[in-house]
Protein backbone atom coordinates (compact mmCIF):
# COMPACT_ATOMS: atom_id res chain seq x y z
CA UNK A 1 0.00 0.00 0.00
CA UNK A 2 1.28 3.75 -1.07
CA UNK A 3 2.14 5.27 1.57
CA UNK A 4 -0.37 8.51 2.37
CA UNK A 5 0.58 11.98 2.04
CA UNK A 6 -1.95 13.63 4.79
CA UNK A 7 -0.86 17.06 3.29
CA UNK A 8 -1.50 16.09 -0.48
CA UNK A 9 -4.01 13.91 -0.23
CA UNK A 10 -6.56 15.49 2.14
CA UNK A 11 -8.25 17.98 -0.65
CA UNK A 12 -8.57 14.50 -2.57
CA UNK A 13 -9.73 12.33 -0.51
CA UNK A 14 -13.19 12.22 1.40
CA UNK A 15 -12.79 11.20 4.94
CA UNK A 16 -13.61 7.55 4.41
CA UNK A 17 -10.21 7.17 2.61
CA UNK A 18 -8.24 9.45 5.22
CA UNK A 19 -9.45 6.81 7.84
CA UNK A 20 -8.81 3.71 5.47
CA UNK A 21 -5.33 4.38 4.53
CA UNK A 22 -4.27 6.05 8.29
CA UNK A 23 -0.72 4.11 8.87
CA UNK A 24 -2.87 1.90 11.71
CA UNK A 25 -4.68 0.62 9.05
CA UNK A 26 -2.22 -1.35 6.99
CA UNK A 27 -3.49 -4.98 6.48
CA UNK A 28 -6.79 -4.69 6.88
CA UNK A 29 -10.14 -4.58 5.02
CA UNK A 30 -11.96 -1.83 6.78
CA UNK A 31 -14.77 -2.22 3.94
CA UNK A 32 -15.25 -6.01 5.04
CA UNK A 33 -14.99 -5.00 8.72
CA UNK A 34 -18.17 -2.58 8.25
CA UNK A 35 -20.15 -5.44 5.96
CA UNK A 36 -19.96 -7.75 8.48
CA UNK A 37 -20.45 -5.62 11.31
CA UNK A 38 -23.74 -4.91 9.32
CA UNK A 39 -24.72 -8.15 8.80
CA UNK A 40 -24.20 -8.86 12.18
CA UNK A 41 -27.21 -6.65 13.08
CA UNK A 42 -29.39 -7.30 10.35
CA UNK A 43 -29.29 -11.20 11.37
CA UNK A 44 -30.02 -10.29 14.84
CA UNK A 45 -32.94 -7.97 13.61
CA UNK A 46 -34.18 -10.90 11.61
CA UNK A 47 -33.80 -13.37 14.40
CA UNK A 48 -35.99 -10.99 16.81
CA UNK A 49 -38.56 -10.32 14.04
CA UNK A 50 -37.22 -6.50 14.01
CA UNK A 51 -38.25 -4.85 11.21
CA UNK A 52 -36.31 -1.60 12.11
CA UNK A 53 -33.72 -0.18 14.49
CA UNK A 54 -33.33 3.69 14.88
CA UNK A 55 -30.00 3.91 16.66
CA UNK A 56 -28.78 6.85 18.12
CA UNK A 57 -26.11 5.82 20.58
CA UNK A 58 -22.83 6.68 18.91
CA UNK A 59 -20.91 3.53 19.28
CA UNK A 60 -23.61 1.53 17.79
CA UNK A 61 -23.60 3.61 14.98
CA UNK A 62 -20.47 3.44 14.32
CA UNK A 63 -20.73 -0.14 14.73
CA UNK A 64 -23.45 -0.27 12.05
CA UNK A 65 -21.87 1.71 9.36
CA UNK A 66 -18.32 2.77 10.31
CA UNK A 67 -19.28 6.32 10.65
CA UNK A 68 -18.36 8.83 13.40
CA UNK A 69 -18.79 12.24 14.52
CA UNK A 70 -18.48 14.25 17.56
CA UNK A 71 -19.03 11.08 19.10
CA UNK A 72 -19.38 12.18 23.00
CA UNK A 73 -21.63 14.63 22.08
CA UNK A 74 -24.12 13.26 19.74
CA UNK A 75 -24.49 10.24 22.57
CA UNK A 76 -25.21 12.77 24.59
CA UNK A 77 -27.67 15.35 22.88
CA UNK A 78 -29.88 12.65 21.59
CA UNK A 79 -31.11 12.51 19.21
CA UNK A 80 -29.07 14.80 17.19
CA UNK A 81 -27.45 12.29 15.31
CA UNK A 82 -29.19 8.90 14.01
CA UNK A 83 -29.30 5.63 12.32
CA UNK A 84 -32.66 4.38 10.56
CA UNK A 85 -31.61 0.80 9.85
CA UNK A 86 -34.33 -2.18 8.12
CA UNK A 87 -33.25 -4.86 6.06
CA UNK A 88 -32.48 -3.90 3.43
CA UNK A 89 -32.08 0.26 4.23
CA UNK A 90 -29.50 2.52 5.84
CA UNK A 91 -30.41 5.95 6.58
CA UNK A 92 -28.52 7.83 8.47
CA UNK A 93 -30.06 11.22 9.82
CA UNK A 94 -26.76 12.90 10.51
CA UNK A 95 -25.94 16.47 12.08
CA UNK A 96 -26.04 19.63 10.97
CA UNK A 97 -23.82 20.75 8.43
CA UNK A 98 -21.87 17.28 9.00
CA UNK A 99 -23.36 15.63 5.37
CA UNK A 100 -19.75 14.98 3.97
CA UNK A 101 -18.68 12.60 6.56
CA UNK A 102 -20.43 9.71 5.61
CA UNK A 103 -19.48 10.24 1.93
CA UNK A 104 -18.27 6.81 0.51
CA UNK A 105 -20.00 4.84 2.93
CA UNK A 106 -21.22 1.70 1.44
CA UNK A 107 -23.17 1.00 4.85
CA UNK A 108 -25.05 4.07 4.26
CA UNK A 109 -27.54 4.02 1.59
CA UNK A 110 -28.42 7.95 1.76
CA UNK A 111 -27.72 10.52 4.36
CA UNK A 112 -30.59 13.24 5.69
CA UNK A 113 -30.28 16.20 8.32
CA UNK A 114 -31.18 15.41 11.81
CA UNK A 115 -33.92 17.18 13.43
CA UNK A 116 -32.49 18.14 17.16
CA UNK A 117 -35.59 16.86 19.19
CA UNK A 118 -33.61 18.01 22.68
CA UNK A 119 -34.24 21.06 24.85
CA UNK A 120 -31.26 22.44 24.00
CA UNK A 121 -32.39 22.65 20.65
CA UNK A 122 -36.01 23.34 20.87
CA UNK A 123 -36.66 25.38 23.84
CA UNK A 124 -40.16 25.21 25.81
CA UNK A 125 -41.46 23.87 21.80
CA UNK A 126 -39.82 21.08 22.78
CA UNK A 127 -43.24 18.59 23.05
CA UNK A 128 -43.78 19.68 19.90
CA UNK A 129 -40.45 19.10 18.44
CA UNK A 130 -40.54 15.58 19.46
CA UNK A 131 -43.96 14.88 18.00
CA UNK A 132 -42.86 16.30 14.93
CA UNK A 133 -39.67 14.12 14.92
CA UNK A 134 -41.33 11.62 15.97
CA UNK A 135 -44.13 11.87 12.89
CA UNK A 136 -41.23 12.36 10.38
CA UNK A 137 -40.11 8.79 12.01
CA UNK A 138 -42.97 6.83 11.98
CA UNK A 139 -43.92 7.76 8.49
CA UNK A 140 -40.36 6.68 7.06
CA UNK A 141 -40.80 3.55 8.73
CA UNK A 142 -44.20 2.64 8.08
CA UNK A 143 -42.99 3.39 4.40
CA UNK A 144 -39.94 1.39 4.35
CA UNK A 145 -41.48 -1.73 6.60
CA UNK A 146 -44.94 -1.89 6.15
CA UNK A 147 -48.22 -0.77 8.27
CA UNK A 148 -47.13 -2.16 12.00
CA UNK A 149 -43.67 -2.91 12.03
CA UNK A 150 -41.65 -3.70 15.10
CA UNK A 151 -39.31 -1.10 15.95
CA UNK A 152 -35.87 -1.30 18.45
CA UNK A 153 -35.12 1.86 20.33
CA UNK A 154 -32.18 3.25 22.04
CA UNK A 155 -30.97 6.13 24.54
CA UNK A 156 -33.52 8.80 23.33
CA UNK A 157 -35.14 11.43 25.62
CA UNK A 158 -38.56 10.16 27.31
CA UNK A 159 -40.40 12.48 25.55
CA UNK A 160 -39.36 11.48 22.05
CA UNK A 161 -39.79 8.24 22.62
CA UNK A 162 -42.98 8.78 24.21
CA UNK A 163 -44.22 10.75 20.96
CA UNK A 164 -43.13 7.56 19.32
CA UNK A 165 -45.12 4.83 20.62
CA UNK A 166 -48.16 7.71 20.34
CA UNK A 167 -47.22 7.19 16.75
CA UNK A 168 -49.22 3.73 17.15
CA UNK A 169 -45.64 1.83 16.30
CA UNK A 170 -44.76 -1.69 18.40
CA UNK A 171 -41.38 -0.59 20.29
CA UNK A 172 -39.03 -2.78 21.93
CA UNK A 173 -35.41 -2.04 23.23
CA UNK A 174 -32.76 -1.97 20.34
CA UNK A 175 -30.02 -3.05 23.20
CA UNK A 176 -30.34 -6.78 22.46
CA UNK A 177 -29.88 -7.25 18.89
CA UNK A 178 -26.92 -4.61 19.09
CA UNK A 179 -25.06 -6.22 22.14
CA UNK A 180 -25.01 -9.63 20.50
CA UNK A 181 -23.98 -8.60 16.94
CA UNK A 182 -21.24 -6.86 18.61
CA UNK A 183 -19.90 -9.70 20.68
CA UNK A 184 -18.68 -11.90 17.88
CA UNK A 185 -15.77 -10.52 16.47
CA UNK A 186 -14.70 -11.07 12.33
CA UNK A 187 -10.71 -11.67 11.95
CA UNK A 188 -10.65 -8.41 10.22
CA UNK A 189 -12.44 -6.77 13.24
CA UNK A 190 -9.94 -8.69 15.89
CA UNK A 191 -7.20 -6.97 13.49
CA UNK A 192 -8.93 -3.79 14.76
CA UNK A 193 -8.40 -4.80 18.33
CA UNK A 194 -5.05 -5.49 17.91
CA UNK A 195 -3.68 -2.12 15.89
CA UNK A 196 -6.00 -0.43 18.96
CA UNK A 197 -3.99 -2.13 21.56
CA UNK A 198 -0.66 -1.98 20.39
CA UNK A 199 -1.48 2.21 20.21
CA UNK A 200 -2.18 2.27 23.71
CA UNK A 201 0.27 -0.24 25.05
CA UNK A 202 2.93 2.21 23.08
CA UNK A 203 1.18 5.34 25.10
CA UNK A 204 1.29 3.36 28.10
CA UNK A 205 4.96 2.73 27.69
CA UNK A 206 5.36 6.62 27.79
CA UNK A 207 3.56 7.20 30.81
CA UNK A 208 5.31 4.28 32.91
CA UNK A 209 8.30 6.72 31.88
CA UNK A 210 7.25 9.61 33.55
CA UNK A 211 5.93 8.28 36.93
CA UNK A 212 8.14 9.81 39.53
CA UNK A 213 7.31 10.89 42.93
CA UNK A 214 5.97 14.69 42.84
CA UNK A 215 4.20 14.32 39.53
CA UNK A 216 0.10 14.84 39.99
CA UNK A 217 -1.90 11.89 39.07
CA UNK A 218 -3.61 14.77 36.42
CA UNK A 219 -0.09 15.34 35.19
CA UNK A 220 1.02 11.62 34.75
CA UNK A 221 -3.00 10.44 33.07
CA UNK A 222 -2.35 13.49 30.52
CA UNK A 223 0.75 11.64 29.52
CA UNK A 224 -1.53 8.32 28.84
CA UNK A 225 -4.32 11.02 27.18
CA UNK A 226 -1.46 12.68 24.76
CA UNK A 227 -0.35 9.42 23.84
CA UNK A 228 -3.33 7.86 22.55
CA UNK A 229 -4.59 10.60 20.95
CA UNK A 230 -1.22 11.47 18.59
CA UNK A 231 -2.38 7.43 17.64
CA UNK A 232 -5.27 8.31 16.63
CA UNK A 233 -7.70 6.83 19.70
CA UNK A 234 -11.09 9.04 19.74
CA UNK A 235 -10.97 9.85 23.85
CA UNK A 236 -10.14 7.58 26.83
CA UNK A 237 -13.88 6.84 28.16
CA UNK A 238 -12.66 6.85 32.29
CA UNK A 239 -9.82 8.42 33.74
CA UNK A 240 -9.30 5.73 36.38
CA UNK A 241 -5.61 6.35 37.73
CA UNK A 242 -4.67 6.49 41.14
CA UNK A 243 -2.19 6.26 43.92
CA UNK A 244 -1.32 5.31 47.39
CA UNK A 245 -4.23 4.65 49.72
CA UNK A 246 -6.50 6.30 46.96
CA UNK A 247 -5.89 2.97 45.01
CA UNK A 248 -8.30 1.54 47.77
CA UNK A 249 -11.34 0.90 47.12
CA UNK A 250 -11.25 1.43 43.33
CA UNK A 251 -12.90 3.89 41.07
CA UNK A 252 -11.11 6.66 42.12
CA UNK A 253 -10.93 8.81 39.45
CA UNK A 254 -7.66 10.84 38.50
CA UNK A 255 -6.71 14.04 40.26
CA UNK A 256 -4.64 16.78 42.12
CA UNK A 257 -2.82 14.61 44.09
CA UNK A 258 0.75 14.64 44.31
CA UNK A 259 2.14 10.97 43.79
CA UNK A 260 4.14 10.03 46.65
CA UNK A 261 7.71 8.60 46.91
CA UNK A 262 7.53 4.36 46.83
CA UNK A 263 3.28 4.36 46.27
CA UNK A 264 1.34 2.33 44.10
CA UNK A 265 -0.26 3.87 41.07
CA UNK A 266 -2.86 2.13 39.62
CA UNK A 267 -4.44 2.17 36.34
CA UNK A 268 -7.44 1.06 34.07
CA UNK A 269 -6.76 2.10 30.13
CA UNK A 270 -10.10 2.37 29.01
CA UNK A 271 -8.96 3.64 25.66
CA UNK A 272 -11.50 4.14 23.08
CA UNK A 273 -8.62 3.17 20.46
CA UNK A 274 -8.10 3.72 16.58
CA UNK A 275 -10.73 2.21 14.19
CA UNK A 276 -12.60 3.05 17.16
CA UNK A 277 -12.02 -0.02 19.62
CA UNK A 278 -11.77 -0.48 23.27
CA UNK A 279 -8.25 -0.90 24.63
CA UNK A 280 -9.39 -2.16 28.26
CA UNK A 281 -6.23 -3.78 30.30
CA UNK A 282 -4.96 -2.40 33.39
CA UNK A 283 -1.80 -2.04 35.75
CA UNK A 284 -0.39 -1.57 38.75
CA UNK A 285 3.39 0.29 38.91
CA UNK A 286 5.31 1.65 41.82
CA UNK A 287 6.84 5.36 41.85
CA UNK A 288 10.08 4.12 43.60
CA UNK A 289 12.88 4.98 44.42
CA UNK A 290 12.95 1.61 46.41
CA UNK A 291 11.43 -1.56 45.40
CA UNK A 292 8.12 -2.28 46.27
CA UNK A 293 7.82 -3.45 49.69
CA UNK A 294 6.32 -7.03 51.11
CA UNK A 295 3.07 -5.85 51.57
CA UNK A 296 2.43 -4.64 47.63
CA UNK A 297 4.25 -7.48 46.08
CA UNK A 298 1.24 -9.31 48.13
CA UNK A 299 -1.10 -7.72 46.68
CA UNK A 300 0.37 -7.37 43.69
CA UNK A 301 0.67 -11.43 42.85
CA UNK A 302 -2.59 -12.03 44.30
CA UNK A 303 -4.30 -9.96 41.57
CA UNK A 304 -2.11 -11.42 39.01
CA UNK A 305 -3.24 -14.94 40.32
CA UNK A 306 -6.74 -14.22 40.09
CA UNK A 307 -6.23 -12.75 36.42
CA UNK A 308 -4.03 -15.75 35.35
CA UNK A 309 -6.77 -18.87 37.11
CA UNK A 310 -9.84 -17.15 35.45
CA UNK A 311 -8.14 -17.24 31.85
CA UNK A 312 -6.96 -20.41 32.30
CA UNK A 313 -10.38 -21.71 32.48
CA UNK A 314 -12.01 -19.91 29.61
CA UNK A 315 -13.08 -21.84 26.98
CA UNK A 316 -15.87 -21.68 24.22
CA UNK A 317 -18.85 -23.51 24.96
CA UNK A 318 -18.36 -22.76 28.46
CA UNK A 319 -21.47 -21.51 30.40
CA UNK A 320 -21.50 -18.11 32.34
CA UNK A 321 -22.81 -19.84 35.31
CA UNK A 322 -19.87 -22.27 34.82
CA UNK A 323 -17.26 -20.03 34.51
CA UNK A 324 -18.71 -18.59 37.52
CA UNK A 325 -18.54 -22.02 39.80
CA UNK A 326 -15.05 -22.42 38.46
CA UNK A 327 -13.41 -19.23 38.90
CA UNK A 328 -10.97 -18.24 41.24
CA UNK A 329 -12.12 -17.97 44.85
CA UNK A 330 -11.34 -14.36 46.48
CA UNK A 331 -9.83 -14.82 49.42
CA UNK A 332 -12.32 -13.05 52.44
CA UNK A 333 -10.33 -10.18 53.35
CA UNK A 334 -10.31 -8.98 49.91
CA UNK A 335 -13.90 -10.25 49.18
CA UNK A 336 -15.78 -6.49 50.32
CA UNK A 337 -13.38 -4.83 47.58
CA UNK A 338 -13.68 -7.42 44.98
CA UNK A 339 -14.06 -5.95 41.50
CA UNK A 340 -17.63 -5.83 40.48
CA UNK A 341 -16.83 -8.14 37.51
CA UNK A 342 -14.88 -11.09 36.89
CA UNK A 343 -14.77 -10.79 33.08
CA UNK A 344 -16.82 -8.59 30.84
CA UNK A 345 -16.95 -8.80 26.44
CA UNK A 346 -14.83 -5.72 24.66
CA UNK A 347 -15.35 -4.13 21.23
CA UNK A 348 -15.81 -0.33 20.80
CA UNK A 349 -16.32 -0.34 24.25
CA UNK A 350 -16.57 -2.59 27.12
CA UNK A 351 -20.03 -5.18 25.94
CA UNK A 352 -21.86 -8.25 26.30
CA UNK A 353 -21.19 -10.22 28.00
CA UNK A 354 -20.57 -9.72 31.90
CA UNK A 355 -19.40 -12.84 33.59
CA UNK A 356 -19.78 -12.48 37.70
CA UNK A 357 -18.15 -14.18 40.28
CA UNK A 358 -19.33 -17.06 41.90
CA UNK A 359 -20.70 -14.97 44.96
CA UNK A 360 -22.68 -12.64 42.98
CA UNK A 361 -23.81 -14.95 40.68
CA UNK A 362 -26.88 -15.51 42.48
CA UNK A 363 -28.04 -12.24 42.52
CA UNK A 364 -26.44 -10.49 39.24
CA UNK A 365 -25.51 -13.26 37.09
CA UNK A 366 -27.36 -14.38 34.19
CA UNK A 367 -26.34 -17.69 31.86
CA UNK A 368 -25.14 -17.61 28.53
CA UNK A 369 -22.28 -19.53 26.34
CA UNK A 370 -18.80 -18.78 25.56
CA UNK A 371 -18.54 -18.22 21.64
CA UNK A 372 -15.40 -18.07 19.31
CA UNK A 373 -15.01 -14.73 18.30
CA UNK A 374 -15.50 -12.98 21.61
CA UNK A 375 -12.98 -10.67 23.13
CA UNK A 376 -13.19 -10.98 26.69
CA UNK A 377 -11.35 -8.53 29.42
CA UNK A 378 -10.09 -10.72 32.85
CA UNK A 379 -10.16 -8.50 35.48
CA UNK A 380 -8.95 -8.37 39.34
CA UNK A 381 -9.03 -5.34 42.07
CA UNK A 382 -7.26 -6.81 45.20
CA UNK A 383 -7.28 -4.06 48.41
CA UNK A 384 -7.99 -4.77 51.71
CA UNK A 385 -11.48 -4.19 53.32
CA UNK A 386 -9.80 -2.21 56.46
CA UNK A 387 -7.83 0.35 53.54
CA UNK A 388 -4.57 0.19 52.56
CA UNK A 389 -3.13 0.42 49.15
CA UNK A 390 -4.98 -1.89 46.11
CA UNK A 391 -3.88 -3.50 42.80
CA UNK A 392 -5.95 -3.35 39.77
CA UNK A 393 -5.28 -5.59 37.11
CA UNK A 394 -6.73 -6.64 33.48
CA UNK A 395 -6.04 -8.93 30.37
CA UNK A 396 -8.28 -8.56 27.06
CA UNK A 397 -7.77 -12.12 25.32
CA UNK A 398 -9.76 -13.65 22.54
CA UNK A 399 -11.44 -16.70 22.78
CA UNK A 400 -10.65 -19.09 19.43
CA UNK A 401 -12.22 -22.16 18.54
CA UNK A 402 -9.91 -24.33 20.89
CA UNK A 403 -8.94 -21.49 23.44
CA UNK A 404 -7.84 -18.48 23.99
CA UNK A 405 -5.94 -16.15 22.55
CA UNK A 406 -3.46 -13.33 24.45
CA UNK A 407 -4.02 -9.71 23.16
CA UNK A 408 -2.81 -7.35 25.70
CA UNK A 409 1.25 -7.69 26.01
CA UNK A 410 1.31 -4.78 28.06
CA UNK A 411 4.12 -6.61 30.58
CA UNK A 412 3.82 -7.46 34.22
CA UNK A 413 5.82 -5.50 36.99
CA UNK A 414 9.43 -7.82 37.53
CA UNK A 415 9.71 -5.76 40.53
CA UNK A 416 6.77 -6.75 42.36
CA UNK A 417 7.33 -10.34 41.35
CA UNK A 418 11.08 -10.99 42.63
CA UNK A 419 11.60 -12.40 46.21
Amino acid sequence: MAELDWHRDRAVHPDLKLLDLAPESAGIDLAAVRRYRLGRVRAEMARRDIQALILSDSVNIRYATGTRNMQVFTSRNAPSRYLALTADRSILFEFTGAAHLAEGYDTVDEVRPAMMASYVAAGEDIAARERRWAAEMAALLRELCGRDPVVGLERLNAGTALALAAEGLRLVDAQAPVERARAIKSAEEVKCVVASLRATEAAMMEMREAIRPGITENELWSVLQRGVIARNADYCETRLLNSGERTNPWFQEAGTKVIGANELIALDADVVGCHGYYSDFSRTFHAGPDRPNGTQRTLYRTALEQVEHNMSIIRPGMSFRDYAERAWDIPEHYHAHRYYLSAHGCGMTGEYPYLYHRADFPDAGYDGVIEPGMTLCVESFIGEAAGGEGVKLEQQLLVTETGTELLSRFPFEEAFLRE
